[in-house]
């Protein structure tokens, strides 16, 4: 086995052993949820349906997560998933700065705040908007996975690609296609 294989299995280990690490604190903390005031309870007794709903929660990081939708349905066979729609969502980072996330739909996971966001995704952060059709939200991993028709914009360029990576805590982003062989669509701003 060469070196570089006995790294890379190595590092995969302390990658794992991390997560873990920071999925059972992140389990741990009591973490704040709200359902907005303006949900009628009665119908949330009576039915599976759930009108102008607002969830809010904070990572151990101190980053606060909120998400509302014009609609939520409950998922009958997972009591802790919610299908969204007409969302709007903000993750504020525990340094101020502030990620926006709109879409039509939405899947929301109240025991670990993942969500799946789909058609007409928009991202707008610092300088950057990015917009497609499916995110991978996931404050336990840490990162967004933006794909499908995937279109980043900032100040100097466009960019067209299959995937973008974001890691939430550094801000790192990952540009790539899913065929090696094709390559991003860069447009530079005039």
């Amino acid at each position: 086995m060469s070196k570089k294989n006995i790294i890379r299995i190595f590092l995969i280990i302390i990658l794992c052993f991390f997560i873990t690490l920071i999925y059972q604190n992140f389990k741990k903390k009591d973490l704040d949820k709200t359902i907005d005031k303006n949900t009628n309870e009665t119908n949330y007794e009576s039915s599976n349906i759930l009108l102008d709903v607002t969830y809010k929660s904070q990572d151990i990081r101190g980053n606060t997560y909120i998400i509302s939708a014009k609609k939520g349905e409950l998922d009958i066979s997972e009591n802790n998933v919610v299908f969204l729609e007409k969302v709007e969502s903000s993750i504020i980072l525990d340094n101020k700065d502030t990620i926006s996330i709109s879409s039509d739909f939405g899947k929301y996971n109240t025991y670990n705040y993942d969500t799946i966001f789909s058609k007409n995704v928009i991202i707008k952060y610092s300088n950057y908007k990015i917009t497609g059709n499916y995110i991978d939200l996931s404050l336990i991993r840490n990162s967004m996975i933006i794909s499908k028709n995937v279109v980043f914009t900032d100040n100097l360029r466009t960019l067209k690609t299959d995937v973008v990576e974001i890691d939430i805590e550094t801000k790192d982003i990952k540009i790539f296609m899913n065929d090696q062989n094709k390559k991003v669509n860069i447009k530079t701003i005039d």
